[in-house]
């Protein structure tokens, strides 16, 4: 009898650990007041404040293109890695693909931002490419980080297709590149979808490998909310932070429900 009260209680204390805290900051980015924990009144002035501060706005939409661009081609590279990998059993070098698949998941983000920062000095001093840190070596340490992640979301949702439709389309003069445009590629939707917006998510929220390969006028959003909150919490981040939970919101929700409505397959 104890158990079936118990476990209930537990998942509502630990969603409420997880939860509280946000609902919090939202409920916050409408108070009046100055003080972040004291509630005076409910308004937007806060948000007017946050569209008239350029250096927070320019750091967000320099924080979404990166996001956007970085997750994107990590799609693409993550998708090609992962039909490999499944497709593939056996070929040369498979085993040191798999690592390199493997290592940004398991390596510390310290030691990510710095072995890339180092490798974009050495570019710079042999080929003259990237030109200094910025965007662009921001976007390319996002893409291989990302890319790790993309891999083995799509790399599931690949191991568990079901072959004989592909099988069954090549037996009708299917092309391989037809079979995969039109029979894979829609069933692996739902998984492109979910490892883009978890790709596009962690670039967001990146901070630690953002912080060490870019350079002056190429701060990330993270790095000035991290800057400004050594000083004390602003409203205006709490206002901010409320409209990215709102957009990721409703990508996670609309990925979901693409995914509970995909027509199921018969394995039959």
């Amino acid at each position: 009898m104890r158990r079936g009260w118990l476990l209930p209680l537990f998942a509502v204390l630990g969603f409420a650990f997880l939860y509280l805290p946000i609902i919090s900051l939202v409920v916050f980015s409408f108070n009046e007041s100055r003080l972040v924990t004291v509630w005076s009144r409910f308004s937007l002035k806060w948000y007017g404040e946050l569209f008239a501060d350029p250096q927070m706005l320019g750091a967000a939409l320099l924080s979404l293109r990166i996001a956007a661009i970085s997750s994107t081609i990590a799609l693409v590279l993550g998708t090609l890695c992962a039909v490999a990998l499944v497709r593939f059993r056996r070929f040369r070098g498979r085993t040191a693909l798999t690592g390199m698949v493997s290592a940004p998941l398991v390596m510390p983000d310290v030691i990510t931002g710095l072995s890339l920062l180092l490798l974009f000095v050495a570019m710079e001093t042999f080929f003259g490419w990237p030109a200094g840190r910025g965007e662009l070596t921001i976007i390319l340490a996002h893409t291989t980080f990302c890319m790790a992640y993309i891999t083995v979301v799509v790399q599931s949702r690949l191991s568990d297709m079901d072959l004989s439709l592909e099988e069954a389309a090549m037996d009708l003069g299917a092309t391989p590149a037809r079979v995969f445009f039109d029979i894979t590629l829609p069933i692996i939707a739902p998984a492109l979808i979910s490892g883009w917006l978890l790709g596009f998510t962690l670039s967001l929220d990146d901070l630690v490998i953002a912080s060490f390969v870019s350079g002056p006028g190429s701060s990330t959003l993270p790095m000035v909310i991290f800057s400004k909150i050594r000083l004390g919490v602003s409203p205006d981040v709490n206002a901010l932070a409320t409209i990215i939970i709102g957009i990721v919101s409703v990508g996670v929700l609309g990925a979901t429900i693409l995914q509970m409505t995909r027509p199921k397959v018969n394995r039959t």
